[in-house]
């Protein structure tokens, strides 16, 4: 029984989530990624815009095409905000990132992931703290981009090191910015299009995987 015990518990932490697309415009989005040194991709909630991104990082890892991952996000808050957050700016940070940790958590297994956690193969790096940096054999995932200025995407793309590829993603229809502040998502994507090494992926309410009635939701919202 203890033997048989201890195979199930192997067997758990071997098991893990296989990167496979769900529709076929998240097939063109892993082939772009794939293919290109910097791959943008929008749309709206529930299509799989960073959960792709994220396991076609695992992926890399466990293949060894790549030797670090680079997670990163504006740091906004939606809507009424909570107020002073205690720690460093990465500690601030990790909160707004727990989708994309526990989402690395089934592709790697949690054995995996807090190893490369520790030893910072995995790294939750603030969007404010990447300048004067250079990620070379690096996955770069700048997440919720929408929220990001044009300076901040560009500074982000300027990190690309040798061997690396960047993935940026967002929803243009949701921006957290206010006041005199600016997304500069959509401005990049349409400077960036048509340039080679660069792809734009765009994905819609028929590749929402959440629960089908969000995209019932959205359009009544538009």
């Amino acid at each position: 029984m203890a033997r048989k015990r201890r195979a199930q518990k192997q067997s758990s932490r071997t098991h893990r989530k296989r990167l496979k697309p769900k529709t076929p415009n998240q097939a063109d989005y892993i082939r772009a990624m794939s293919e290109s040194d910097a791959t943008f991709c929008f749309g709206p909630a529930g299509t799989g815009k960073t959960a792709v991104a994220v396991g076609m990082a695992c992926e890399y890892i466990l293949e060894n095409k790549i030797s670090k991952i680079v997670v990163t996000r504006p740091i906004i808050e939606s809507g009424r905000g909570l107020g002073f957050l205690p720690g460093t700016l990465t500690e601030k940070v990790q909160p707004y990132l727990v989708p994309i940790m526990e989402e690395m958590k089934l592709y790697l297994g949690l054995e995996t992931y807090r190893l490369m956690r520790e030893t910072n193969t995995i790294e939750i790096c603030p969007l404010e703290y990447m300048r004067g940096r250079n990620f070379h054999d690096t996955f770069m995932i700048l997440d919720e981009a929408q929220n990001a200025t044009f300076e901040q995407i560009k500074m982000f793309l300027t990190r690309i090191g040798i061997g690396s590829k960047a993935i940026i993603n967002g929803d243009l229809e949701q921006t957290d910015l206010q006041g005199s502040e600016h997304g500069g998502l959509h401005t990049c994507i349409s400077k960036l299009d048509n340039l080679d090494g660069v792809s734009i992926c765009e994905l819609d309410h028929s590749d929402i995987i959440r629960n089908s009635i969000i995209s019932s939701i959205l359009e009544r919202l538009k």
